[in-house]
């Protein structure tokens, strides 16, 4: 959907849905992701990654419908999946904080090449190895923990306690693209929409269902692509066994409310069928905007 700033390589995602398991400290991470046009466009500005190795999926939502939303999104995608995957297993902020400023550099030259608004927001989620492993003294002199492998008990195939390390993860989100997290039945928003509608609602600025906001609500304070080139905000996170994470564009969360994603995201069977619901029930809302769900779902 078409934003504009507060402030005065190519990439299309498929339409097709993807899926991965991950094992990893005596767990499973299940993940799926899909993206779908609407019936606003004729073709989709949201970029959608789910890693084929790493447990790292990623939304991006161009500004806009026209290429500099295509060269944003792409470019920001491309940079974050380099910057992870190169400073992969030790992810921390650091690492990804500089991704980011690498993108915004590479995005912020591409808009003034191209002479229009170029620019999109982000979020993704990293899941690093659990670090309860003895202390290397390696690496230059820098200490790092290695991860345990998990051991499968006596006579079944559930992995021993003593080895089943807690998870960790990094969300970095920038923009209006979100991130929830389901666990134990309540449905939490953790990210914060960076957009004058959401600075109103904060301060009162105007009530939350009046015209005003939701002008409001197209006015992004931060994205990939501004002038001042803002950081992320980072959020590190705990992955317990049966939370579920959700990243989403703007299409899903504007048309899907709180207890109908709440609902989708607390349904048993496989997390295909879960976006595929999530997306079904975007055109059904109406499909005014592309709309792009990745869900992982951590097992024991």
């Amino acid at each position: 959907m078409h934003r504009s700033p507060v402030t005065g390589p190519d990439r299309m995602p498929a339409e097709g849905d993807v899926s991965r398991s991950y094992p990893l400290g005596g767990h499973r991470l299940d993940v799926a992701g899909g993206s779908r046009v609407g019936q606003r466009y004729s073709a989709n500005f949201d970029v959608l990654h789910v890693d084929p190795v790493l447990p790292f999926l990623a939304v991006a939502d161009g500004m806009g419908d026209g290429r500099g939303s295509t060269v944003a999104g792409g470019t920001t995608m491309e940079t974050m999946v380099a910057g992870v995957r190169a400073a992969a297993p030790d992810l921390g902020p650091g690492p990804l904080r500089a991704a980011m400023a690498r993108a915004q550099s590479l995005v912020r030259a591409a808009g003034a090449e191209l002479n229009e608004l170029t620019g999109c927001t982000f979020t993704g989620l990293v899941v690093v190895p659990p670090a309860t492993g003895p202390v290397d003294e390696g690496h230059g002199g820098g200490a790092r923990r290695t991860a345990p492998t998990a051991r499968a008990a006596p006579g079944g195939s559930t992995p021993d306690p003593a080895t089943v390390a807690e998870l960790s993860g990094w969300i970095v989100q920038i923009g209006d693209s979100r991130a929830y997290r389901l666990r134990d039945g309540l449905l939490e928003l953790l990210t914060v929409d960076h957009t004058a509608a959401w600075l109103g609602a904060v301060y009162g600025w105007y009530p939350a269902d009046s015209p005003a906001a939701a002008a409001a609500r197209y006015q992004l304070t931060r994205y990939v692509g501004h002038p001042a080139m803002p950081e992320p905000d980072l959020l590190n996170v705990t992955l317990r066994p049966g939370d579920v994470y959700c990243l989403c564009t703007d299409g899903v969360a504007e048309q899907l409310d709180y207890q109908r994603l709440a609902s989708r995201l607390g349904a048993t069977g496989s997390l295909a069928e879960t976006v595929r619901g999530i997306l079904a029930d975007t055109l059904v809302a109406g499909g005014r905007d592309n709309a792009t769900a990745a869900v992982l779902r951590v097992e024991h």
